[in-house]
């Protein structure tokens, strides 16, 4: 079997399979040291940055250095939907762009990623299928203003937004970011292409490239255990109750559903250039430890991608 080419790409991975951003105390007792040491041992170039991070950049830097990692996206959460945080959210994104400009490494990323969390449930204790928010047209030109205006701002300093869509989100569903990417501007407002969060959602992440090969310029290869997500247990589950029950892996584990070789063989016909970046949140203290499935994510993209 040919290997899918897509040499333009460098390979990431997130802390979230080590700690959790969203809820702190999955993984608490794992060191940022041991994260990012792992990180380094499993095969990957670099990583996003989570809430155990050094706060601080030469700290930061010194101890990426060590380990010969970059830095693959740092992360504002918007709330352009909430009024009388639009401002906040401007000098929020500006603070992230000066972080980001002091950031070294091998790979220097230009990419910020967002994701609009006004109006949000994911984490709240409450259902994901019966109370997810949906937008009105008042949010929805809040929301498309503002991400250009921020993407603006980001262009012009030489870095390039990219919007995640997020379960328990007002975008979350492919026809929600086809609204999105109708109502913005594409020369600010770049696409991250998750496939776990589009999977859940019901999206053909295939379909996503397709639409959108554009303006998608950062990945994170996300899998879904579909069984998990299909539980009657969990009708009615929220966002936390499905992480603790195991909703997301890697890629490369058998126990997934999201078609990963059709997803990179998308990319491949796109000519994707930019960060692959493995993302699962999980609990690190489950079956298996976070450097086995690291491993097994990382193997996996080695045998499909031939590198």
């Amino acid at each position: 079997m040919t290997a899918i080419r897509l040499p333009e790409t460098h390979f990431g991975i997130t802390p979230t399979g080590w700690t959790n951003d969203d809820f702190p105390l999955l993984g608490d007792d794992i060191p940022f040291e041991q994260c990012v040491s792992e990180i380094r041992l499993a095969g990957f170039e670099g990583c996003s940055i989570g809430h155990k991070f050094p706060t601080g950049v030469d700290a930061l830097n010194e101890a990426l250095a060590l380990r010969d990692l970059s830095v693959t996206e740092p992360w504002v959460s918007t709330f352009f939907t909430v009024p009388g945080m639009r401002e906040h959210t401007i000098a929020a994104f500006r603070e992230r762009m000066d972080f980001l400009d002091s950031i070294k490494g091998p790979v220097k990323t230009r990419s910020i990623g967002v994701a609009e969390f006004g109006n949000s449930i994911h984490l709240m204790p409450i259902s994901l299928s019966k109370s997810k928010p949906v937008f009105t047209e008042d949010h929805w030109k809040a929301l498309a203003e503002g991400l250009d205006v921020i993407g603006r701002l980001a262009k012009e300093r030489g870095f390039q937004l990219v919007y995640h869509p997020h379960m328990g989100t007002g975008v979350q569903t492919q026809p929600e970011v086809d609204t999105l990417m109708r109502r913005t501007n594409a020369q600010y407002v770049h696409l991250l292409l998750d496939t776990g969060h589009l999977y859940w959602a019901g999206a053909n992440p295939v379909a996503v490239i397709n639409a959108h090969a554009d303006r998608i310029r950062h990945v994170h290869l996300k899998n879904i255990r579909a069984a998990v997500r299909d539980k009657p247990a969990l009708a009615l589950a929220g966002f936390e109750e499905f992480v603790r029950a195991g909703i997301f892996t890697v890629p490369g584990d058998r126990t997934g559903d999201v078609p990963f070789p059709a997803i990179l063989a998308a990319l491949e016909s796109k000519q994707y250039k930019g960060w692959l970046v493995v993302e699962a949140e999980q609990d690190p203290h489950g079956p298996r430890p976070p450097l086995y499935y690291a491993k097994l994510a990382r193997e996996y993209l080695r045998k499909e991608l031939g590198r």
